[in-house]
C-alpha cells in the first residue's frame, strides 16, 4: 500500500532509470551517479544509491545501457541490477523513435530480527532474515528530437504479489514487487535571450497505489545553469539545481519539501547527482544536453 519503487527527483536528467528505450538516446556515452536521502530525520526512511551508463553504436542504431540501484528502507534492502538494449529508428527529418528492452534481477533482503512483533506464529518471523532474488524484464518506447521527447515504459513487467492477477507465485514467503508503468513528456522552449525553458511531466502507476504525477519546470541560463521546480501530486514541492561545469561534467542537487502529513516528522529530502559524458561527439556539442 506504500512506496516501493525508489523515488528520485532528477529522473528528467537520468531517463534510463525509468525507461530502457532511453539507452543510446545521445551519440556519446553518458554516466550518472545519484544519492538520495528521503525524509531526513525520520528513522528508517529510504536511502537510495544508483549508478547508470549508456551509449550508442551509431552505425548499428543500437543503444546499450546498464544500471545498478540500491534502496534501503527500514529493515529491508532492495538492489536492482539491469541491462538495457534499444533500437533507434529515424522518424522524419530530426526525430527518432527508440524501442527498448531491459532484463535483470532485484535482490531483496529483510533483517526481520530487528523488528518488534507480537505474533510469534507468523511464518515470516521463523527466520532472522529472509531474502528474495526476483528476475524481471521491462519494455519501453521513447520518441525524441532536439527540443522534445515523450516516452511510455513498463520497466518491471513481472509482479510478485499473490493479491494481483497474473503474478508469479511462490511456495515460500517472498517480497512483493508490483508492476510499474511510466509516461513522460517534455520539451525545450527557446527565447531571444540566453534563457531556455524546459517543462516536463511524469505520470507513474504502481500496484494498487493511487496514480501520481510530477509536473516540472526547469530554466537553463547561459547554457550552464539549470534552476527548476517540481510539484509531486499529494507529496512534495521540489527545488532543483544543476550546474554544467564543462561539456563533459555536470552536478545537480534537489530538495523536496514534504506536503503530506509525514512532513511533520522529517526535514525534507535531499538528492545529489553527478554526471559525466565522454566520447568525441561531446567536444562538438554546441549546447549542453537538454534531456
Amino acid at each position: 500500500m506504500a512506496q516501493q519503487a525508489p523515488l528520485v527527483s532528477h529522473y528528467m536528467f537520468n531517463g534510463l532509470l525509468i525507461n530502457p528505450a532511453y539507452a543510446g538516446s545521445k551519440e556519446y556515452v553518458s554516466a550518472t551517479l545519484l544519492y538520495r536521502k528521503q525524509w531526513a530525520g525520520l528513522d528508517g526512511a529510504p536511502v537510495t544509491y544508483s549508478g547508470s551508463v549508456h551509449g550508442l553504436f551509431k552505425k548499428q542504431k543500437l543503444g546499450l545501457g546498464a544500471f545498478i540501484q540500491q534502496d534501503k528502507i527500514g529493515v529491508t534492502k532492495q538492489t536492482d541490477a539491469f541491462a538495457s538494449a534499444a533500437y533507434h529508428l529515424p522518424v522524419g527529418d530530426v526525430g527518432k523513435l527508440s524501442v527498448g528492452l531491459q532484463m535483470g534481477v532485484t535482490s531483496f533482503s529483510s533483517d526481520v530480527v530487528q523488528l518488534t512483533y507480537w505474533d510469534p506464529g507468523d511464518k515470516v518471523f521463523d527466520y532472522n532474515s529472509f531474502t528474495s532474488l526476483l528476475p524481471n524484464a521491462g519494455l519501453g518506447v521513447y520518441y525524441y528530437r532536439p527540443l522534445f521527447y515523450a516516452g511510455l515504459s513498463a520497466p518491471y513487467l513481472l509482479s510478485y504479489d499473490a493479491n494481483q492477477s497474473g503474478s508469479v507465485s511462490s511456495t515460500k514467503p517472498v517480497h512483493h514487487q508490483d508492476r510499474r508503468f511510466y509516461a513522460t513528456v517534455g520539451g525545450v522552449i527557446e527565447s531571444e535571450y540566453d534563457v531556455k525553458f524546459k517543462p516536463s511531466l511524469l505520470v507513474r502507476s504502481e500496484g494498487n497505489t493511487p496514480l501520481q504525477f510530477d509536473l516540472n519546470m526547469n530554466v537553463l541560463i547561459n547554457d550552464i545553469f539549470w534552476i527548476g521546480a517540481s510539484y509531486r501530486s499529494n507529496d512534495a514541492i521540489v527545488a532543483l539545481l544543476e550546474y554544467q561545469v564543462n561539456r563533459k561534467f555536470r552536478i545537480g542537487y534537489s530538495y523536496d519539501y514534504t506536503l503530506s502529513e509525514i512532513g511533520n516528522y522529517n526535514s525534507g529530502s535531499h538528492e545529489v547527482m553527478l554526471g559525466y559524458d565522454f566520447g568525441y561527439p561531446v567536444v562538438k556539442m554546441k549546447s549542453p544536453r537538454y534531456f
